[in-house]
C-alpha cells in the first residue's frame, strides 16, 4: 500500500488530497501542517476580521486522510524515506509532496520585528488585538494583498496609509495610467497613498510599541500598527537542507509533472518553481495539485503554465488584468471624472488581442479574457464600450475559469451531457465559479448560448416569470387572480400559478389568505391554516417569538395537547408543535390558544417561520448583545410576511454562534460594536452558509437593511426559490445586493421601505381573524355533507406515552 505524506496543509495541499480522493487512491495519505487547523480559504481571509468564523473558512478534511496539525517538519531523510518531526519522531513515506507554500517577505529594516504580516488566522488575530489601542496604521505593499490588508485596517477603524515602493499601486496588474486612477479611488476613501516610497525603519519606543514608519526621505508616518504585505518568498528550506534542486532566487525546481530532482518527491503550490516561475495565485496552484495527484495515481497530465489574469474588487474598486501588459499597439480610454480606465493591447497588425487592463469598470474582462492570443472578434472600441463582448461565441478550448482550469467546452459538456441548466448546476459539475467567482457572468452567458431553453414563464397560463408578475400586480394595482389572468394570462390557472399569485397578492396587499376568491387559490396547507400530515391530520404551531415563553403559556399548550390528545414535539425552531389534530378540531384548538395570547406561527405558509435565539447578554457570560430581545423584535416585525419560499432567521449573542444564525435565510451575530448581518443561508438537502452582507451595524441600520433585503427578495425571486439560490442567481451576487439595498444603486430603497412599513401596519393574525368569521370557519369540516362527523379513517396508537399515527397497510 503506497504511503503518501504531504508536508504543509494549505489550500494547495487540500486540493491535492481532495483530487487523490476523487481518483479513488487506495493508499494512505498523511498531511502534516504547522498551523493548529486544517486548510482554510485564504482568498476570503480578510472576511475573518469582519465576522466570518474560522469554521466558516476551514475546508472539510476528505474521508480517510490522516492529519497531524501543529506539527513542524524539520528535515527529510531521502535515503530512509521519512520526514523528521520537531520534538522527535518521524513519518515514513513512499511518495512525499512538498506543499509548504510561501512566507511573507519582511524587509530587513530596523524595528521590523515590531510589525505584523498578513498571512494566517493568527496573524489577523494579532492585528485585530493591536488595532484595539491604535488610531493609525500603515501597510507596506500596494499589491493585491497589500490593498486587502489596508481595507482590513480601515474596517478596524484605523486611519490607514499605504506605502508602495513602485511608482504606482498594483504594478503587476496595472500600468501607470491605471495606477493613477486606482490611487484616486483609494484616496477618495480617506486612505493615504505613498507610491514610490520605501521603508527606512519602524519607529518604536523602548517597550516595543510602534509609533510610526520612517521613509527613506526622513518622513515619519504616525502609526501604532504596521503590516508588511510586500510579496512572498517560497518556503524551500526543507528542499535545500536535503539536497533537492532549488532555483537561484528560491523555489523547488519541478518538471511538468511537478516532480522534483528526487523521483519520490513532488512539490506543488507557492514553494514550487515550475518553468522558471513561482506562482502565487490560487488557479495555478490548484492546477499543480491536480497534476501531481494525477501523476501519483499513474496519469500523464502536465503543468504547462497558467493564466495569471485577475479580476477583483479592492476597496470598492473593480480591477482586472488579463494577458500581456504591453503590445505593439494599444487602445486606451480614461475618464478621470468617473474613475474609469480601460486599455487593450493588440498586435502590430491590429488583429490579435494580447491583453488588457480595466480599473473602475471591469465589465469587458469576462468576455475578452478567453480571446487573449486570438483574433479580435470585433473592433477594440466596440469591445470596450458597446457591450459587443457579451455577444461573442467562445471556442471550446477558451479558458473560462482560471482558478479551476475550466474551459468553455467543459461548460457546454456539463449542459449537454450532465443536465446542468443553471449556474449552481454548472458549479456542481465543473467547479467553475467556486473560488473567486469572477467567471460567474461568463457562465451565465454560456448558459444563454448553450441551446438549452430555460423558460421564464411561471406556468402554461402565464408567459411571465414570478418577478414580472409581481411587478405587474404592484404597478397596476391588481387585487385578484381573476383580474390578473384575464388581463395578462389565459385559461383558468393551475396548482402552480394559483398559490404563487396568492402569495404575491398577500405580500403586496396583506389581506387574509382565505378572503373571497383567494381561498380557492391556496394549496392544502394554506387552505386550512395548518400543515397536513401523513395520516390526514394537521399540526398546530403557535408562534413563540425568539423561543421565549412564560410558564403560564407553557401550561396552556400542555393543557390543549392533553385535552385534544395531541402529540407534542419541541422543534429546532424553538417552538412547540402539536400533531394529530383533525381538521374539524382546528378552530376549537386555536380558540383556546388565541385566548391565551398565541398567534399563528405560519408553519403552513411560505412566510417567516421563526427567529431563533440564544439567551444572549441577559444571561450568558459570553453574550455581548441582547439576542433574545432582537429575535423577538424581528419575529414580531416580519410575522405573516408572505414570500416566494419559507424564511428562517436566528440571532446569536456572540461569535460562539449558539443560535446557528449562518444556516438561515438571514442571520444576525452580535459584536462588541453592534450586529453582523448574514444572508442567503439554509440547511436542508443542499446546505449553504450565509454570506456576510454587513458588519457592526447599529440596531436601526440592521433592521432597515433586513427590511430591504426581504422586500427585494420578495420582489425578484422565482417561485419556490430560497434566498440561497436567489442570491447565487443575482448577476453580481452579494456585491450587487449590497449596492441595491445599502447604496440604493437602483433608487428603489424608499419603495422597499414603504412596502415593509405597509406590511407592519396592516398585519393581522390569520387565526384570530378566522375565528371571528363564520364563513371562514365553515370550511373546517372533515366531510362537507356531514359537518359534525369526524374522519373514521384516522387511527392512533401509543408510543412513549404519546400518540402516533397508524397507517392502513
Amino acid at each position: 500500500m503506497t504511503r503518501i505524506v504531504v508536508v504543509g496543509y494549505g489550500p494547495t495541499a487540500h486540493r491535492l488530497v481532495e483530487t487523490l480522493a476523487s481518483k479513488g487512491f487506495d493508499g494512505t495519505v498523511t498531511v502534516i501542517g504547522e498551523e493548529p487547523r486544517p486548510a482554510y480559504d485564504r482568498v476570503a481571509l480578510t472576511s475573518y476580521l469582519s465576522g466570518t468564523t474560522v469554521e466558516d473558512l476551514t475546508y472539510e478534511v476528505p474521508a480517510g486522510v490522516v492529519t497531524r496539525l501543529n506539527t513542524r517538519v524539520t528535515g527529510i531523510d531521502r535515503r530512509a524515506g521519512r520526514v523528521e518531526l520537531a520534538g522527535g519522531g518521524s513519518e515514513p513515506y513512499d511518495v512525499l509532496v512538498l506543499a509548504t507554500g510561501s512566507a511573507p517577505f519582511v524587509p530587513p529594516v530596523p524595528g521590523a520585528e515590531h510589525a505584523h504580516v498578513y498571512r494566517t488566522i493568527e496573524d489577523l488575530d494579532a492585528i485585530r488585538t493591536a488595532a484595539k489601542d491604535a488610531v493609525e496604521g500603515v501597510v507596506v505593499g500596494g499589491g493585491l494583498l497589500g490593498l486587502e490588508a489596508a481595507d482590513a485596517l480601515r474596517a478596524l477603524g484605523l486611519k490607514t496609509h499605504i506605502v508602495e515602493m513602485s511608482p504606482w499601486l498594483m504594478p503587476r496588474q496595472v500600468d501607470e495610467g491605471g495606477g493613477a486612477v486606482l490611487k484616486s479611488h483609494i484616496e477618495g476613501l480617506g486612505l493615504g497613498v505613498h507610491a514610490g516610497a520605501g521603508v527606512r525603519e519602524i519607529v518604536a519606543d523602548g517597550d516595543g510599541r510602534v509609533r510610526g514608519l520612517r521613509t527613506p526621505d526622513g518622513t515619519v508616518l504616525d502609526a501604532q500598527v504596521v503590516v508588511f504585505s510586500a510579496g512572498i518568498r517560497p518556503r524551500d528550506e526543507l528542499a535545500r537542507s536535503c539536497g533537492l534542486e532549488v532555483g537561484p532566487r528560491g523555489g523547488v525546481v519541478v518538471d511538468a509533472g511537478m516532480l522534483t530532482s528526487d523521483p519520490a518527491i513532488y512539490a506543488v503550490g507557492e514553494c514550487a518553481l515550475a518553468g522558471g516561475m513561482v506562482y502565487g495565485l490560487v488557479g495555478p496552484c490548484n492546477t499543480m495539485a491536480e497534476v501531481a495527484a494525477d501523476r501519483i495515481t499513474g496519469g500523464s497530465s502536465a503543468f504547462e503554465g497558467a493564466d495569471l489574469s485577475t479580476k477583483l474588487k479592492l476597496l470598492g474598486v473593480e480591477v482586472a488584468q488579463f494577458g500581456a501588459m504591453e503590445g505593439a499597439l494599444d487602445v486606451t480610454y480614461m475618464d478621470p471624472v468617473a474613475g474609469v480606465y480601460k486599455k487593450l493591447f493588440i498586435s502590430d497588425d491590429a488583429r490579435t488581442l494580447l491583453g488588457g487592463i480595466c480599473v473602475g469598470d471591469a465589465s469587458p474582462y469576462t468576455s475578452l479574457r478567453p480571446f487573449v492570443g486570438r483574433e479580435l472578434p470585433a473592433s477594440p472600441s466596440d469591445l470596450l464600450f458597446s457591450g459587443a463582448g457579451a455577444q461573442l461565441d467562445l471556442p471550446d478550448e477558451a479558458q473560462v475559469c482560471s482558478c479551476n482550469n475550466v474551459c468553455a467546452g467543459d461548460i457546454r459538456t456539463a449542459v449537454a451531457d450532465q443536465g446542468a441548466t443553471d449556474v449552481p448546476g454548472l458549479k456542481a459539475c465543473t467547479r467553475a465559479g467556486t473560488s473567486c467567482g469572477s467567471c460567474v457572468p461568463m457562465l451565465k452567458q454560456l448558459l444563454e448560448k448553450s441551446g438549452v431553453e430555460v423558460s421564464k414563464a411561471l406556468c402554461e397560463h402565464f408567459t411571465y416569470s414570478r418577478a414580472e408578475l409581481f411587478d405587474i400586480v404592484r404597478v397596476r394595482g391588481i387585487t385578484t387572480f381573476s383580474e390578473l389572468i384575464s388581463r395578462h394570462g389565459h385559461g383558468r390557472g393551475c396548482d402552480i400559478c394559483k398559490p404563487a399569485v396568492a402569495s404575491i397578492l398577500a405580500s403586496l396587499h396583506n389581506g387574509h389568505v382565505l378572503e373571497g376568491e383567494r381561498a380557492a387559490l391556496q394549496d392544502t396547507n394554506d387552505a386550512f391554516l395548518a400543515n397536513i400530515q401523513k395520516n390526514g391530520t394537521y399540526s398546530v404551531v403557535p408562534r413563540i417569538p425568539g423561543g421565549e415563553i412564560t410558564p403560564d403559556k407553557l401550561i396552556v399548550i400542555g393543557e390543549v395537547a392533553r385535552d385534544f390528545g395531541l402529540y407534542t414535539k419541541i422543534t429546532g425552531g424553538q417552538r412547540i408543535d402539536l400533531f394529530g389534530a383533525r381538521v374539524d378540531q382546528l378552530p376549537a384548538i386555536w380558540q383556546r390558544l388565541v385566548e391565551a395570547g398565541f398567534e399563528s406561527g405560519h408553519a403552513y405558509g411560505k412566510a417567516l417561520r421563526t427567529v431563533k435565539s440564544c439567551v444572549g447578554s441577559t444571561w450568558c457570560r459570553y453574550g455581548v448583545q441582547d439576542s433574545v430581545g432582537m429575535a423577538i423584535a424581528l419575529e414580531l416585525r416580519y410575522r405573516g410576511l408572505r414570500s416566494p419560499h419559507k424564511l428562517k432567521s436566528a440571532v446569536s449573542g456572540c461569535a460562539r454562534e449558539c443560535a446557528e444564525a449562518r444556516s438561515k435565510d438571514f442571520g444576525i451575530i452580535a459584536t462588541d460594536q453592534g450586529w453582523n448581518l448574514y444572508v442567503g443561508g439554509n440547511g436542508g438537502f443542499k446546505p449553504r452558509h450565509a454570506d456576510l452582507l454587513a458588519h457592526d451595524l447599529t440596531t436601526d441600520e440592521l433592521i432597515r437593511t433586513i427590511d430591504r433585503f426581504l422586500m427585494f427578495y420578495i420582489r425578484t425571486a422565482d417561485r419556490l426559490q430560497r434566498t440561497a439560490a436567489w442570491l447565487e442567481s443575482l448577476d453580481g451576487g452579494l456585491d450587487y445586493l449590497r449596492e441595491v439595498i445599502m447604496e440604493d444603486s437602483l433608487g428603489i430603497c424608499a419603495d422597499l421601505d414603504a412596502q415593509m412599513d405597509y406590511h407592519i401596519a396592516t398585519y393581522a393574525d390569520e387565526w384570530a381573524a378566522t375565528l371571528d368569521d363564520p364563513e371562514k370557519l365553515s370550511r373546517f369540516v372533515s366531510f362537507v355533507n356531514a359537518p359534525g362527523v369526524p374522519d373514521p379513517s384516522i387511527v392512533f396508537a401509543s408510543e412513549r406515552g404519546q400518540i402516533k399515527p397508524v397507517m392502513a397497510r
